[in-house]
């Protein structure tokens, strides 16, 4: 299919890329804005490490048509905070050191934030509900959830 010109807006700013409507977005947003956030994993959806925000809904970014963005907000994980002022999902998962490798970092951030937005104080089940999706191959998984469980607001000590 011939490249057309698309418009996108990502992290709060539109991009014309000229891309197939059928392109995956990670590609776009990897290869045409720079932005590393989300990491191409399996390539077919299933592991999370490509997760971003559209419309506030995590979605799959290897599998998502930049075609079906048009007209939809895209958040990457550069669009939530910066190093000098991280989200605060970003903050709980620094504070809990939830990363070994890392990989699944972006994934498992993103879907944290999807989840928050729609219920600010989850439980542990849930937030084990939202997160079983994102893979860790490092088992990092319970640092993983504290991060998740401090982002709500939980306190860990009844964590320990």
């Amino acid at each position: 299919m011939t490249p057309a010109t698309l418009r996108l807006t990502v992290n709060g700013q539109a991009h014309d890329v000229a891309v197939g409507p059928d392109t995956p977005l990670l590609y776009v947003l990897r290869n045409d804005l720079g932005l590393n956030g989300p990491k191409y994993g399996c390539g077919l959806g299933q592991c999370g490490a490509c997760a971003v925000l559209i419309d506030g809904q995590a979605a799959r970014s290897c599998v998502f048509p930049v075609g079906g963005c048009l007209g939809h907000d895209i958040t990457t994980l550069e669009g939530l905070g910066s190093r000098e002022q991280p989200d605060a999902v970003q903050q709980a998962f620094i504070m809990e050191q939830a990363a070994q490798c890392g990989y699944c970092l972006n994934g498992m951030i993103m879907t944290t934030k999807a989840l928050l937005a729609i219920n600010p104080r989850p439980s542990e089940e849930e937030i084990r509900e939202a997160l079983r999706y994102n893979l860790c191959r490092c088992g990092a998984h319970v640092e993983i959830v504290r991060a998740a469980m401090r982002a709500a607001g939980h306190t860990l000590e009844a964590l320990d």
